[in-house]
């Protein structure tokens, strides 16, 4: 099994996170939720500045810190803040990271991804490992079966008290489904129950592109806050939306199937299993690119490789990249044209470690949209090029404890 640190994380293009000004709560976000944000966003802070940047009323920070507190989600810092000798000092909360941790399960096409991740986001284990075949029961089994393992090397006496899973494609979280998944053939698969069953963990199951716009939204770009459109190119192409603070679902849990976007004359001739010619996902996955890299002679065994070849300089596999940023960039525009969001986020390694390939898609952008008028600000690679995968099934669950922190956890203390 392999365990490994992430890398060092991107921070925001435009702000610090200490800079952040106070926003409006995305809907469905509790008052805890709101006071624990702040204190994620600011920590070590004090209590009279969580009331400022929330709005709420001291007497309700001081009710919802001390049930925080209770939870072990949050702890004083032994810091105190304010000038010496005038008065009694502020004692600065923060989130504790010393109690709990968060598990996270990105199935992909290949493989599947377990991760541990404290309540600040940071990843502090990662296993990664080939499917031994697509069956729902064989990969959910495999992924309850390594969970334990990590935790035994790398929980150092914290609990984990929920696992997030994130997935391609079509995902019910309200239900725990994976309602469909082409590539696995996936339909209707009950993972939530699947997985709690097996781990005996409380179990939230979202999208991996809706649960990377959470994960920017907590820790990553900061002016993803207020609106956004994530586009996720791997495996599996899919998008997901934010407008208010909170990520649209849809009534069919459909919001971001972006896969058979008709890219037109700019595609090739690359069939797409839904018949046509042309279409996004078809153009632009990793199988896409493997493939013609062996048209072109290329020796590469796996996406991966020709990634690893593209950064090392080979001239065939840059292009290759470049080509791809450009289609991925007419996608772009039309998602800005279409959402016109503060930031539109690029989950796609390209863009993320290849200075020219970024500059390729803002190219396209610049050339082809009609709203967007400064592509360098509007259009962002992912806060967590090269961990993306790892972070994807912790957001998952993190995102619902920072909305509801006082909500129903049965693996945490109870509180009134």
């Amino acid at each position: 099994m392999k365990s490994l640190s992430a890398p060092a994380r991107r921070g925001p293009t435009s702000l610090r996170r200490s800079d952040i000004p106070a926003v409006a709560p995305a809907r469905r976000v509790s008052g805890a939720g709101s006071v624990l944000s702040a204190i994620l966003d600011h920590g070590p802070v004090a209590r009279s500045t969580v009331a400022r940047l929330t709005g709420l009323s001291p007497a309700s920070v001081t009710g919802h810190t001390g049930r925080l507190v209770a939870r072990g989600l949050i702890r004083e810092s032994a810091q105190a803040t304010g000038p010496k000798g005038l008065g009694r000092p502020h004692i600065p909360l923060e989130i504790d990271t010393s109690r709990h941790l968060v598990a996270g399960a990105h199935i992909a096409v290949a493989h599947s991804t377990v991760s541990l991740m404290d309540l600040r986001g940071r990843i502090l284990a990662v296993d990664r490992q080939p499917h031994r075949g697509t069956e729902p029961q064989r990969i959910l089994g495999d992924v309850a079966a390594r969970l334990p393992r990590l935790l035994a090397a790398h929980a150092a006496g914290r609990t984990v008290f929920a696992l997030g899973v994130a997935t391609g494609h079509r995902v019910d979280p309200e239900a725990g489904l994976v309602i469909e998944h082409p590539q696995l053939g996936w339909r209707n698969v009950p993972v939530r129950d699947v997985l709690a069953a097996a781990t005996g963990l409380q179990v939230q199951v979202d999208s991996h592109a809706r649960a990377l716009a959470r994960a920017e939204q907590m820790l990553g770009e900061a002016t993803t806050r207020a609106s956004m459109v994530l586009l996720f190119v791997g495996a599996v192409v899919d998008a997901a939306f934010a407008t208010a603070g909170a990520i649209h679902l849809g009534p069919r849990s459909g919001a971001g199937s972006v896969a058979h976007l008709p890219l037109g004359s700019a595609g090739g001739a690359e069939p797409c299993p839904c018949g046509r010619t042309g279409c996004l996902q078809s153009e632009v996955s990793e199988h896409a690119m493997v493939r013609r890299a062996a048209e072109q002679g290329l020796p590469a065994a796996s996406f991966t490789e020709l990634l690893d070849q593209a950064l090392a300089g080979e001239a065939r596999a840059v292009a290759l990249f470049r080509r791809r940023a450009r289609l991925v960039g007419r996608a772009a525009a039309l998602l800005l044209d279409m959402f016109d969001p503060e930031v539109l986020v690029v989950v796609e390694p390209g863009a993320g470690r290849l200075p020219q390939c970024l500059a390729d898609l803002r190219a396209e952008v610049a050339e082809r949209s009609w709203v967007c008028d400064d592509p360098e600000r509007a259009v962002v690679p992912s806060s967590f090029t090269g961990s993306v995968l790892a972070t994807a099934g912790g957001a998952v669950a993190l995102g619902v404890l920072y909305a509801d922190p006082l909500g129903s956890w049965p693996a945490l203390p109870t509180v009134s």
